[in-house]
C-alpha cells in the first residue's frame, strides 16, 4: 500500500542545537528546490544541558515556544511532505523522550533524533547540491552548536567518509570563555582542546586528501562575513591569514560584548569565539588554507533525501540491501517472508491502522533482516541481529527508525520481548507490536524454506484477535506448522493478543 505522492511543496526543520531552523520549499523541475520561506530562532538549547545531561525546563520553554511558531506555518502541509529532526544535544540528552513528547505536541509533526554519521550524511548532499559538485574529491566541514561534522566526498553521492565530533560552539564558548571574556591564553586553550579532538581523524583525512574544502552553516558562515567585512579575505570564503587575523582580533577586544563585527547577530555573539577556536583547530590540524562557504546544509539536505523517499529513491532501502548483502542474508527465503508479511499486512492494515507508508517500510526491511543475526551465531541470531541493526551506521535511519527495526528483528521468533516496547516512543509501541506479530507468522508459514508457494490462506484480525484460515486438511499434512501455530499461540497470548488457525 505505498502511495504514489507528488510532492509540490515540502519543509524541513532542524532542532540544532544553538539554532533552530525551518525551509520551506517548491520542488520545480528534474527535482530542483526554490525555496519560499526560512524561519531561523537562536534557541541555544545546549546551553540548557545540565551536568547530568539533563535538560532545563527553561531551555525546553524556548525550544517549545519556537516549535508552536514553526507548527503555524506548517499547518497547511500533508504530514509526508515534512520532516524534522534533532542532533547532537537531543541524542545526548537523558531527559530527550519526555521532551519530544511535548515538542511534536506543539510542532504538529513527528521529531526524529538522528546520529551524528546520518547528520554528516544529510549535510553533504545539502552542500553538493547547494554547490552542484562535479566528481572532484571535497571536504565539507560544518560546526555546529554541540557537534562538528566532517565529511570527504566525490560528486552529489552522499560521502564516503564521514565523521561527527562532539566539539561545538556552545560549548566550547562556555567552557573556554566563561563570562565572555577573551583573552590569548583561553583562545590557544580552546584550539589545542580543538586540536586534540582531531587527532583521532588527522591522519586519516590528511591521507585521504582533497581538491577543495567547503564550510557549511552558521559559525563559518559567520566567520566569513566577518572576514569579507573587514577586507581579510574575499566573499564568500575563508583563508587562514584570515582567520588568524579575527582570533588576533577578538582577543584583543577582550570582551564578546565589545566585539562589534559585521556579519554576526547579537544571538550569535556570546557563541561566536568558541566556534571561531574551533574553526582555528580545524584549520591547523588538516593543514586548510583556504576554505569556500556554502549556502547549503543538514535542511537542505533534508529536503533532497524527502525528495528521494517520495520518489522511491529511499537511501534506507539501500542501507538495508547493502546490510543484508553484507552479512551473509539468504536472500531467496528472505523474499519469501517478505511476501507473506505483505500480504499479511495489507489485510490486516485497515483494521490495525498500520496503513501508512512507513509501515509497509518497516516491515519490508525487518523481513529482509530477519535474519542477519545468523552471521555470528545461530544461537540467539535473533538477539545478535537486533544488536547489529541497533547499533549499525545505518544511512537514512533516524534513531527511532532504528529501534523500531531492531525491535522487530529480535522480536520475530521465541518470546516477545514486550518490555523493550517502553524503549520506542509511546506512539510507536502498538503499530510495532502488531507489525512484530505480522512477521512472526511470514516467518513461521515459511520455516520449511521451500520455494514451493504456500497454500492459499484466509488472514483475518480484530482488535486482539489473529485468524488463520488453512485449506481443508493442509495442517494435517504439515504437523511442524500446526505445532509452530499452537507455541506462537502461547507467546502471543503474553502480548495480549490470540490467534486462532484451523
Amino acid at each position: 500500500m505505498l502511495s504514489q505522492r507528488h510532492p509540490d511543496t515540502l519543509a524541513a526543520i532542524d532542532l540544532g542545537s544553538n539554532s533552530f531552523h525551518m525551509i520551506i520549499a517548491r520542488v520545480v523541475r528534474e527535482g530542483q528546490l526554490q525555496v519560499l520561506d526560512r524561519l531561523r530562532e537562536m534557541v541555544q538549547l545546549a546551553s540548557g544541558l545540565d551536568n547530568d545531561k539533563h535538560l532545563s525546563e527553561a531551555a525546553q520553554e524556548r525550544a517549545l515556544s519556537c516549535l508552536a511558531r514553526f507548527g503555524q506555518r506548517l499547518r497547511n502541509l500533508p504530514p509526508w511532505a515534512i520532516r524534522a529532526v534533532g542532533t547532537n544535544t537531543l541524542r545526548r540528552a537523558r531527559n530527550a523522550d519526555e521532551f519530544l513528547e511535548r515538542a511534536c505536541t506543539v510542532l504538529g509533526h513527528p521529531i526524529e533524533i538522528i546520529a551524528g554519521d546520518e547528520e554528516a550524511r544529510l549535510i553533504y548532499l545539502g552542500v553538493s547540491h547547494a554547490l552542484d559538485f562535479d566528481n572532484a574529491r571535497r571536504l565539507v566541514v560544518d560546526i555546529g552548536g554541540g557537534s562538528t561534522e566532517f565529511i570527504i566526498g566525490e560528486g552529489a553521492e552522499e560521502g564516503r567518509y564521514r565523521e561527527s565530533i562532539e566539539m561545538g560552539c556552545v560549548h566550547y564558548s562556555h567552557r573556554f570563555f566563561p563570562k565572555g571574556i577573551l583573552n590569548g591564553a583561553s583562545m590557544q586553550q580552546a584550539e589545542i582542546a580543538a586540536r586534540t579532538m582531531l587527532q583521532d581523524i588527522e591522519q586519516q583525512f590528511r591521507h585521504l586528501g582533497w581538491e577543495e574544502a567547503i564550510g557549511a552553516s552558521g559559525t563559518i558562515r559567520a566567520v566569513a562575513r566577518v572576514v569579507a567585512a573587514q577586507g581579510w579575505c574575499g566573499s564568500g570564503m575563508i583563508t587562514a591569514a584570515s582567520l588568524k587575523a579575527l582570533a588576533h582580533f577578538m582577543v584583543e577586544t577582550g570582551h564578546v560584548k565589545q566585539l562589534k563585527l559585521e556579519g554576526v547577530s547579537p544571538e550569535r555573539g556570546p557563541v561566536f569565539p568558541g566556534g571561531v577556536a574551533i574553526l582555528k583547530g580545524i584549520f591547523e590540524s588538516l593543514g586548510i588554507e583556504r576554505m569556500t562557504v556554502s549556502d547549503g546544509a543538514l535542511r537542505e539536505g533534508l529536503l533532497y533525501d524527502l525528495i528521494g523517499r517520495i520518489r522511491h529513491e529511499d537511501v534506507r532501502s539501500r542501507t538495508v540491501a547493502d546490510l543484508a548483502q553484507r552479512y551473509h542474508v539468504d536472500q531467496s527465503h528472505a523474499s519469501r517472508v517478505k511476501e507473506t508479511a505483505m500480504a499479511l499486512l495489507e489485510a490486516a492494515a485497515s483494521t490495525w491502522e498500520l496503513e501508512e507508508e512507513e509501515h509497509f517500510l518497516s516491515l519490508q526491511w525487518a523481513a529482509i533482516l530477519h535474519e542477519v543475526g545468523l552471521a555470528l551465531s545461530h544461537s540467539q541470531y535473533h538477539k545478535h541481529g537486533a544488536y547489529l541493526v541497533a547499533y549499525s551506521d545505518m544511512s537514512g535511519f533516524s534513531q527511532q527508525e532504528q529501534q523500531v527495526l531492531a525491535f522487530l528483528v529480535r522480536g520475530h521468533r521465541r518470546k516477545l520481548p514486550v518490555a523493550k516496547l517502553k524503549l520506542l516512543p509511546e506512539d510507536l509501541r502498538q503499530p510495532t507490536l502488531r507489525l512484530c506479530l505480522l512477521l512472526r507468522l511470514a516467518v513461521l508459514l515459511n520455516r520449511n524454506r521451500s520455494p514451493i508457494a504456500l497454500p492459499y490462506l484466509i488472514f483475518k484480525v480484530d482488535q486482539n484477535t489473529l485468524k488463520l484460515k488453512f485449506p481443508e486438511g493442509w495442517l494435517v499434512q504439515h504437523p511442524l506448522t500446526e505445532a509452530d501455530l499452537v507455541q506462537e499461540a502461547g507467546y502471543v497470548k503474553a502480548a495480549g493478543y490470540r490467534l486462532k488457525a484451523k
